[in-house]
């Protein structure tokens, strides 16, 4: 089974062509956002997460302080690779797991941060889906409820898109919010590629 990484800037649309993949094509996607929240709570994860971090890394059980994670994400970059090198074994050996109960010729693993992390060569390929730098910004700040300087922060931690998709195997253009037959041909186009 073909590992198929897809990925997009902030607003660019990837969940839905994500969702268009599941809904029209049978495409499992598994969401590594949503997933690597979960790993968090592992017993050896936290583990290794408390020993490095301290005990304030979780505020319970439950729960996970927030703060200082964004913290250490956003000001520190040896703590941010010494957390991705907690959480990023824990998600791959959860994505082959998920991928093993899978029955499909591919699957979609959705993360925003492919190329930044380098995770491109884990993958047989990469679609990128894009959109003009406006269109992303009026959706982020949409769906996010925030202000137009601090999506332009977040875009700021991104590659630029124009690097992206020179390195991406297919490009997804999403423009248009209302145009999901226009999508749709693309995602066969791809497809037909994978």
């Amino acid at each position: 089974m073909k590992k198929v990484a897809i990925t997009g800037n902030i607003g660019s649309g990837k969940s839905w062509v994500c969702e268009l993949f599941k809904q029209h094509l049978g495409i499992p996607v598994y969401n590594s956002d949503d997933a690597a929240k979960q790993m968090y709570f592992l017993t050896d994860v936290r583990q290794q997460l408390v020993k490095r971090f301290g005990d304030a890394f979780y505020l319970s059980e439950t729960a996970l302080n927030r703060k200082l994670i964004a913290d250490l994400i956003f000001h520190d970059e040896k703590a941010q690779r010494d957390l991705e090198g907690i959480l990023y074994p824990a998600l791959f050996v959860d994505f082959e797991q998920w991928m093993e109960k899978q029955d499909a010729p591919y699957v979609l693993f959705e993360s925003a941060l492919i190329f930044e992390k380098r995770l491109e060569k884990r993958f047989d390929a990469v679609v990128m889906v894009s959109a003009s730098e406006a269109t992303r910004l009026r959706r982020a700040m949409e769906r996010d409820h925030c202000d137009e300087a601090t999506v332009k922060a977040r875009m700021a931690k991104q590659w630029p898109e124009e690097g992206k998709r020179l390195l991406a195997d297919f490009v997804i253009w999403h423009e248009n919010d209302d145009e999901d037959e226009a999508l749709l041909r693309q995602i066969i186009e791809v497809q037909k590629s994978l």
